[in-house]
């Protein structure tokens, strides 16, 4: 595939694109991030991206609250063409992204999910590790399909879940895996050494 052409969707504090653009600047990563899109005009990411030179804006997804869909998406694909995205990757993008969003970037939408799927799709899946008793839990990074948290698993890495752990505690140490995982999903497509077969995402040697 060669340099990726990243195009970064989020809604919060963006620290897993820091640590994707801290792996291009530590050169493990050949990837550019070419445009961060959020979806609420404060969101620190849109700092974050600031701080880089990062060409970055808000994008008004009203009326929709929870979804992509109608003129926010039409700007979303068109803002993401211009800026030559080939890979759009969702960080702590709290929306539903929509078909023809999917459509314009086939197999090229990533998500990190706080879960080892298909366990605990949806939010505060660390919260439900816990309340189900679980030893492990983990990330996971995947492309986008229809489905909520349902797409092709790319990268996982486990937690172990301790005696102690708090929703609180969990969750960090799930983040700094997520830091790694993203980075490394994003080296499988730039080297292009895997083979998507069905739900399988087979990783070449």
């Amino acid at each position: 595939m060669g340099k990726l052409h990243l195009g970064v969707l989020g809604s919060g504090a963006g620290s897993n694109m820091q640590s994707i653009v801290d792996a291009i600047a530590a050169g493990t990563l050949d990837a550019e991030v070419a445009l961060v899109l959020a979806d609420c005009p404060d969101a620190k990411i849109l700092e974050r991206a600031a701080r880089h030179d990062i060409p970055h804006r808000y994008l008004d997804c009203a009326p929709f609250k929870t979804k992509l869909e109608g003129a926010a998406e039409d700007a979303c694909i068109r803002l993401l063409k211009e800026a030559g995205v080939d890979t759009v990757v969702l960080a702590g993008f709290m929306r539903i992204v929509k078909p023809k969003l999917l459509a314009a970037f086939p197999n090229r939408v990533l998500n990190i999910h706080p879960a080892l799927l298909p366990a605990f799709p949806g939010v505060h899946s660390w919260t439900q590790a816990l309340d189900y008793g679980c030893k492990v839990a983990g990330v996971t990074v995947h492309f986008v399909d229809a489905g909520t948290d349902s797409g092709p698993i790319i990268v996982q890495k486990a937690v172990p879940v301790l005696e102690d752990d708090t929703p609180e505690t969990l969750h960090a140490r799930i983040q700094v895996q997520e830091h790694l995982a993203y980075p490394e999903a994003l080296r499988i497509l730039a080297k292009g050494n895997y083979r998507l077969e069905g739900r399988r995402v087979r990783i070449l040697p």
